[in-house]
């Protein structure tokens, strides 16, 4: 049985254990909120913008001998995978490497790129044996603009100068704060409609849809990983913050616990010492 001065030190050890988890529970909580409307309010724009170079890219007279709309056979694919620069953050980081390692199962190093954001995923791949292309870091809380036009230029770069045929981003999306799920989205060859349906509106593009091809793909790419990167900054504080939330609740059981045994424990010493008098006290009579 441990002493009452291990358990001393063992109760101020969880509780400053606790006060540093509440502490990071607290900060996540106040940034997730900001976080999460951020990632609100980019998506719909997302949605509109690929609508509308569906539109353009479907129609009758746009060329579709573009370098964004090649559909070759896929030899190679380019992944940019979005996780997190620090940890203690529930399963986030690990059910995103998790769906990686499945994704790469049975591939050889020649038929995927890996650019990964993040230090977690980065620092896994590298250990397990996978080559990472190119690896940005420092970010993955607090994503801006800036860094997905950064991701941008690379990936369209890769796929321009072919060496990949097809690009898929890999990221966490906010659902809620108990719940994140690791989704994908194919980011190129930028997909077309063979035809517009029945009773769909159609455009009319001015100067012509090339122009206007050429001058909203590059924004298209930059507002989805901007979404993609939002997302995953969210999902993490919001695992973070739920993990966090978990650790200060037990932390506050064990010491709870300690405290318990700790009382007996000195109950038990007081117990023995008034035996130890009312013993001696017989004795002298």
């Amino acid at each position: 049985m441990a002493s009452a001065q291990d358990l001393r030190k063992r109760i101020k050890s969880v509780t400053n254990t606790q006060q540093i988890t509440k502490a990071m529970k607290m900060v996540a909580s106040a940034r997730l909120r900001r976080a999460q409307l951020k990632a609100q309010s980019t998506r719909p724009y997302a949605l509109k913008l690929a609508d509308v170079l569906r539109h353009v890219a479907g129609s009758p007279t746009f060329e579709r001998t573009h370098p964004m709309l090649r559909h070759d056979t896929v030899k190679r694919t380019g992944y940019l995978i979005i996780g997190a620069d620090k940890g203690l953050a529930g399963a986030y980081t690990s059910n995103l490497i998790k769906y990686m390692v499945n994704e790469l199962s049975g591939k050889t190093p020649d038929q995927y790129a890996l650019v990964t954001v993040g230090r977690k995923p980065r620092d896994y791949m590298k250990s397990r044996g996978y080559t990472v292309k190119k690896s940005f870091y420092g970010y993955s809380d607090k994503p801006s603009y800036e860094h997905a036009k950064a991701l941008t230029k690379e990936i369209a770069h890769a796929f321009l100068q072919e060496e990949v045929d097809e690009v898929v981003m890999v990221y966490t999306e906010f659902i809620n704060s108990l719940t994140q799920q690791v989704r994908e989205c194919h980011l190129l060859p930028f997909s077309t409609p063979e035809a517009h349906a029945a009773g769909e509106r159609e455009y009319f593009f001015m100067p012509d849809g090339e122009t206007i091809f050429n001058e909203l793909v590059p924004k298209y790419l930059e507002i989805t990983i901007y979404n993609g990167l939002l997302q995953s900054a969210a999902s993490e504080l919001g695992a973070r913050m739920t993990a966090m939330t978990s650790s200060t609740d037990n932390a506050g059981e064990l010491i709870n616990k300690l405290n318990l045994e700790y009382n007996k424990l000195r109950q038990a010493g007081i117990t023995n010492e008034i035996s130890e008098i009312v013993g001696g006290a017989n004795a002298l009579q």
